[in-house]
Order: C-alpha cells, then sequence, then structure tokens
C-alpha cells in the first residue's frame, strides 16, 4: 500500500508522467488491475495497468469500469486533451509512460510497490529468490547461482550433486573471486549480458578449476539487474534455455519489488536528509524524525565508479550505506545525482569515528570499485549545509589527489582555500595584467625565475637569507633578482598589502599542489 504521490516519485525515473489527477495525490493504493481482453468478469483495483490497450480513450474507460483511482497507459506525448476531460469527469489519474518502456518493467515496479506491504506480511514465499533457484535447478538438472550487476551473490539453489570449486568460492565469499571475473571479462561474458538476453554458454576452464556454466541476464527493460547461472557440461537445448529465459523474467520482477520495498524506507530516510543539507525545514526536529539525537554531525560526500560503468558504483554504496534498520546503522544518507550525501553523528570534534565509518564502506564494496570521500566540519542541525559543501570541496580535494587518505575540511581548509582562488583565476577573474602576470611572462621569455624568486621570499617574510637556502643560490642572488624585478614591473613590496596580494595572485594562479 503506497499513495499516488509515491507511485509517481517511483515510476517517474521509468520514463513515466503523471498528466492528469483529479484527485489528491495522497489518495492510498492497495491493490492492482490488469487488462485481460479474455476475461468477461470486470476485476477492480486501484491502480489499472493497460496492458494491451493501445488507445487511451479506452484505457481511461476500462479503468473506469475498474473503479481504478489511477490508470498506468502506454502513449505518445502529447496526450488527447480531450482522453484529460474524460478522465478528469471520471475522477481517474493519468500515469502516462512512453511506449518504448516494456510492460514488464512497469508491471514489476507497480507490483512491488503497491503489493510489498502484503508481501511482507506474508513473509518468504514462492517469490523468494532462494526457492525461485531451487526450482529452476530442478528443472533444468543442475546448481544455480543468482547474481546482481556487481557480481554479488544474491541467492543460490540448495540442489545436491557434485560442484565445482568457483561455485564453492563464490557463495562462501558471496561474490564473483577476482580472477574468475577477469576471465569471464576476457572472454567477453560481461559484454554479452549487457547487451543480449540469449542464454550463453561459457566454456569450462581446469586450469580455474571452472566448470561449464550456462548464463543468462536478468533485465528489467533496458536496465541490467543481475544474471543466472547454470552449471552445465554442455548448451542447453530449446526446452532448458526457454526455462532460464522464463527464471530470468521473474527473477527480475522479484528484484524489482525488493528494490521497491527498500526504496520505500530509503525515500523517507532521503527526503528527511535532502532538507536537512539544504537548511529548509526545523533542521533539530528532522534530526529527531531520522533517531540521530543531539550529538556532533559531520556531513560526508561519497563518490565511487567501477569501471565503464557510469552509475553502478554509487548506487552499491548508496545501497550499502542505506542496508539494515535505522537504529543499527550509524550515518543517514541522500543520492544526489552522483554523490552519496551522509550526516554522521560523532562522538567528538576528531575524525576518528568519521574516516573509521568512510573505511567501513571502502571494506564492503569489491576492489575494483574506487571510492572517494570528503568530510566536512562538525556542525549541529542548523550548520550542516555549511558541512555539506565544505564536504563537496573536500571530495574535489580527494577527486584531484585520489592516492591521499580522504581529506576534511578542518584539516585542509588551506588547500580548499586555494582551489578556490584558483577556479575563480581559471574563471578570468584575475588581473590580466600587473606584476605576477608581468614577471611570469618575462620568466617566459627569458628563461629568468624571478617568480620562484619572489615566491620563495614571500614565505620567508622578507628573509633573504632563508630564501636563498630554499632556492639553493647565494643571498646576493636573491638581492639582485629582486632588483632586477623591480625595473620589470612595478613592485612596492614595503607596502604589506602588496605583499599579501602577490602572495595570493602567485597561490591562484599555481598548480594545484
Amino acid at each position: 500500500m503506497i499513495t499516488l504521490n509515491r507511485l509517481v516519485n517511483a515510476l517517474a525515473g521509468s520514463g513515466t508522467r503523471l498528466v492528469c489527477c483529479p484527485g489528491s495525490r495522497e489518495v492510498l493504493l492497495r491493490s492492482l488491475v490488469v487488462h485481460d481482453s479474455t476475461e468477461s468478469r470486470v476485476s477492480t483495483g486501484d491502480v489499472f495497468l493497460a496492458i494491451g490497450v493501445d488507445e487511451p480513450r479506452e484505457a481511461v474507460r476500462l479503468a473506469m469500469r475498474a473503479r481504478a483511482a489511477v490508470a498506468l497507459l502506454r502513449a505518445s506525448a502529447p496526450l488527447d486533451p480531450a482522453v484529460r476531460r474524460c478522465a478528469e469527469d471520471a475522477g481517474v489519474a493519468i500515469l502516462r509512460a512512453d511506449p518504448e518502456v516494456s510492460w514488464s518493467h512497469l508491471t514489476g515496479l507497480a507490483y512491488g510497490l503497491v503489493l510489498e506491504g502484503r508481501e511482507t506480511e506474508a513473509g518468504r514465499g514462492p517469490t523468494d529468490l532462494f526457492a525461485l533457484a531451487d526450482t529452476l535447478a530442478s528443472s533444468v538438472g543442475g546448481p544455480v547461482v543468482i547474481e546482481d550487476q556487481l557480481s554479488r551473490v544474491l541467492a543460490y539453489s540448495s540442489l545436491d550433486g557434485t560442484v565445482d570449486a568457483v561455485r564453492s568460492e563464490t557463495i562462501l565469499g558471496r561474490r564473483l573471486p577476482e580472477p574468475i571475473r577477469a576471465v569471464f571479462a576476457d572472454r567477453g561474458v560481461f559484454g554479452h549480458l549487457a547487451s543480449s538476453d540469449r542464454p550463453l554458454f561459457v566454456e569450462p576452464s581446469p586450469a580455474h578449476g571452472l566448470g561449464g556454466r550456462m548464463v543468462v541476464a536478468v533485465r528489467a527493460g533496458r536496465e541490467l539487474l543481475g544474471s543466472l547461472w547454470v552449471e552445465s557440461a554442455g548448451p542447453f537445448d530449446e526446452r532448458r534455455r526457454q526455462v532460464l529465459e522464463d527464471g530470468a523474467r521473474t527473477a527480475a520482477l522479484h528484484l524489482l519489488r525488493s528494490r521497491a520495498s527498500a526504496d520505500l524506507e530509503r525515500q523517507v530516510e532521503s527526503d528527511l536528509v535532502s532538507r536537512l543539507l539544504e537548511g529548509s525545514g526545523d533542521g533539530r526536529a528532522m534530526i529527531s524524525q531520522l533517531g540521530l539525537g543531539p550529538t556532533t554531525l559531520r556531513a560526508v560526500a561519497l563518490q565511487a565508479h567501477v569501471d565503464d560503468e557510469q552509475h553502478a558504483g554509487i548506487l552499491l554504496v548508496f545501497e550499502h550505506v542505506t542496508t539494515g534498520f535505522g537504529w543499527s546503522r550509524w550515518g543517514r544518507s541522500a543520492l544526489f545525482a552522483n554523490t552519496v550525501y551522509t550526516v554522521l553523528p560523532t562522538r567528538d570534534d576528531t575524525l576518528v569515528e568519521a574516516r573509521a565509518w568512510i573505511e567501513s564502506v571502502r571494506a564492503a564494496m569489491p576492489s575494483h570499485l574506487s571510492l572517494r570521500a570528503g568530510i566536512g566540519a562538525p556542525a549541529d542541525p542548523t550548520t550542516l549545509p555549511a558541512s555539506r559543501r565544505e564536504a563537496d570541496e573536500a571530495l574535489a580535494l580527494h577527486v584531484a589527489h585520489p592516492d591521499a587518505p580522504p581529506f576534511a575540511y578542518d584539516e585542509s581548509w588551506d588547500r580548499i582555500l586555494l582551489r578556490r582562488l584558483r577556479a575563480v583565476a581559471s574563471d578570468g577573474r584575475v588581473p590580466e595584467r600587473g606584476p605576477a602576470v608581468e614577471l611570469r611572462r618575462h620568466d617566459a621569455e627569458h628563461g629568468t625565475r624571478y617568480i620562484a624568486t619572489l615566491r620563495a621570499w614571500l614565505a620567508a617574510h622578507g628573509d633573504v637569507l632563508e630564501a636563498a637556502t630554499a632556492l639553493g643560490v647565494h643571498p646576493n642572488t636573491v638581492r639582485y633578482r629582486l632588483r632586477k624585478m623591480s625595473t620589470a614591473t612595478h613592485l612596492a613590496m614595503d607596502r604589506p598589502e602588496q605583499r599579501l596580494a602577490m602572495f595570493i595572485a602567485l597561490a591562484a594562479t599555481d598548480d594545484d599542489g
């Protein structure tokens, strides 16, 4: 059971739009009905799925007959105004999906969202992935493993018999071993899964302890959700191929239901975290709703990448940091574009806990995933937006220096300030003329080292001996260069404000070190 508003938001990511809503978006949806042209009896439900109905006007008429609150139909944009008026008169909302979106994808999402509460109360049943794996193993005559798109084990069959070493290692480690993943990548297995729904036979590799396997993609529409593997001495015949393809479609529906169930909890959490980090609403009340309590908080920003997959890495991180009951998780998180933001409670102002949490996230990820992180300064509920901006800047610093540990604003504020100055300089918002520009040009044209000398002198606070030591030259050389600089450009180093301005100008135009 969910509201119409939640259904609209959940299906929006699948190319679906609410084009007509004569009633409240908070109406509760408890049941679904699928159009069946062969069924004479009229079935009723809150959500009408107009499968096989090509005309939007007919879909609305059938939804009215089913006493539905909303009709989900596929049609090209824009929808005929007459159809919208008909729906408004009947009090039926219309969710329009693009014709390219498959009904199997829409049906899986809708069923998962609307009926997930009922399935949760019923407990584990025949839709459970482990039960599906057992059923498939009996039907095709071989052990089954179901994995997600990053080769993590979701379920496996309990069929007795001889299994190869790779299956055992995969189940024990909860993911495909890296050497075997590399073998499959070299053979083009993952490329096949990304582009085809047809089962593929993977030849055995005795050197790796790998027996033969049939594999098929588990997909919802165009989205690859995972894969289904069956141990086999040779390719399947057509009957068993069909069983495998049907099993993959069933697995896809189950994964979509599982995702929808988790999304209901994640949506509430994400909305609260988003509002906290944007500074809208009562911060202290939202902290209480999130179950964090009165404590010091930090905003942490995370980005992740997996090989050439654009979104898989950050979705994997988001799934990890939002999995489990609230009281069992350290922070509360939201996903914005390609960044996960986590509000992290800490017992003090040190960075020990924040860095330990980031390391725990990294340890839970596959080895081929690269994780970058930035930590904002300590905050209370009212200053979390500032901590979020600081986390963004610390993250940008880590992206620029990936071999370093994650940066924290309170330790690296100086480097972050210099990055801000360099960003201003890169936008052309520094003077195009002046001492710094003219001395750089003189160095480029005449091979002098005026900029290096000036930087060393400023860093030494005007101490010629210290500057000479830093440059590895005689003090008289520094004095000579300073005199020559005065003839090349206008320098007034006796003025404190010009020394400060020159220091800033040099820092803003240096490379990001």
